[in-house]
């Protein structure tokens, strides 16, 4: 009965991924489930949380097993999921160590801060990005501390604090004023590395630019790794992209080959000239193992075939459009701080592809973060994906 109720429990702190997975975009609901949801985790034993907490792993991030089909570990895949739910079982077991209910709250909301292995997607605030609640941390904070006193007291006069939990900011962001055309993109993972592929994807994105240009666009953004090899390494490529830039500025994911060091990059193309932005945060166990180098090299032999890190760039990068810039970012480090960093735009543009995780919830998750970041940061983000609906993520309701 007790793994029953931690069941349900789960289930109504994860609902937000699944209303934005079903498209159910309702503030009002929104902002009860998240509310509820802490309430009712606070209320638990540590016996009760570790439950919570390892079908919270499983209901946030179950998805991760599709990816290893790509690297030929299907059987270690279902592990890993049960491995996930552990470690947020333990999580959540820490956090109800004490019966103390401030204690309870205090640690809660310590995991505002808490990255696992490097993995930051598991970020309790966020369930608020579609609700009328402020994603900061002193809202956070305030909603824990109101729902601290309402179950300390017993009394629901408490909950009257919330309001100081709402967002009132008035900030609104116009478009740029520009004319962007992000073209939706669904090729399978499984046929996107492959060489006999290469051309057929080269022509789907000259195709596209051709066709933003003949439509009068301005802008085109093509998706995180668009053209799936080392695109520095093709110069007759990048001379007829740097043409067609005369036309139209172009920003299309890419890799980038450098004295033997790979890089996830965007490529932009802009008046003929080019500007590459390296990934600055990678993902970690999908393009840097995040441990000791002896244990790194390790699991690289023998996960990933004997494949080296990605390398990472020092510093973010923005781009500029005849005077309107853009912070650019690459899936995952869109829903990092890092990336945020030095801002002197407001505006994003994020390129993912998320084949390897599809079909699933993980595209919902993604884009319910970058909602969060949207709102934290003041942001309007235009996230093109590859196998996920393309978004204009803003920062308002």
């Amino acid at each position: 009965m007790n793994i029953l109720k931690s069941f349900v429990l789960a289930c109504i702190f994860s609902s937000s991924i699944y209303l934005q997975y079903f498209n159910i975009s309702y503030l009002w609901l929104n902002s009860f489930i998240g509310i509820a949801a802490i309430y009712l985790v606070l209320k638990q034993t540590k016996k009760t949380l570790f439950f919570v907490g390892f079908f919270v792993g499983i209901l946030w991030f179950w998805w991760v097993y599709h990816s290893f089909e790509y690297y030929g570990l299907s059987h270690i895949s279902y592990f890993v999921v049960i491995l996930i739910g552990l470690i947020y079982g333990a999580v959540f077991y820490i956090v109800g160590i004490s019966s103390n209910i401030y204690i309870k709250a205090s640690l809660f909301g310590s995991l505002y801060f808490v990255s696992i292995l490097g993995f930051n997607w598991f970020k309790p605030q966020a369930i608020f990005a579609n609700s009328y609640f402020d994603v900061t941390f002193i809202a956070f904070a305030t909603i824990l501390l109101s729902l601290s006193l309402v179950i300390q007291k017993r009394n629901w006069y408490y909950a009257l604090l919330l309001v100081f939990a709402f967002d009132f900011s008035s900030l609104k962001i116009n478009k740029p004023t520009l004319n962007i055309y992000m073209p939706q993109y669904n090729t399978p993972q499984d046929q996107k590395w492959k060489k006999s592929y290469k051309q057929t994807l080269i022509n789907q994105n000259l195709e596209n630019i051709n066709y933003a240009i003949n439509m009068g666009y301005e802008f085109i953004i093509l998706p995180e790794t668009a053209f799936p090899f080392a695109l520095n390494k093709d110069e007759k490529l990048l001379q007829l992209l740097q043409e067609k830039s005369k036309t139209i500025a172009i920003v299309a994911g890419g890799l980038e080959l450098v004295d033997d060091k790979y890089y996830n990059t965007s490529y932009f193309f802009h008046k003929q000239k080019l500007k590459i932005a390296r990934k600055l945060v990678l993902v970690p166990f999908g393009e840097a193992v995040p441990l000791p180098a002896m244990i790194r090299d390790w699991v690289n032999d023998k996960f990933y075939n004997g494949a080296k890190d990605y390398e990472v760039a020092k510093k973010p990068t923005t781009f500029d459009i005849s005077g309107i810039k853009f912070r650019n970012a690459i899936c995952y480090e869109a829903t990092t701080d890092k990336i945020f960093e030095n801002l002197d735009t407001r505006y994003m543009v994020v390129l993912s592809n998320n084949a390897w995780f599809v079909p699933s919830i993980e595209p919902a998750l993604q884009n319910m973060l970058l909602k969060y970041y949207a709102r934290k940061y003041d942001m309007m983000i235009y996230h093109s994906s590859n196998s996920s609906e393309n978004t204009i993520i803003k920062n308002s309701f």
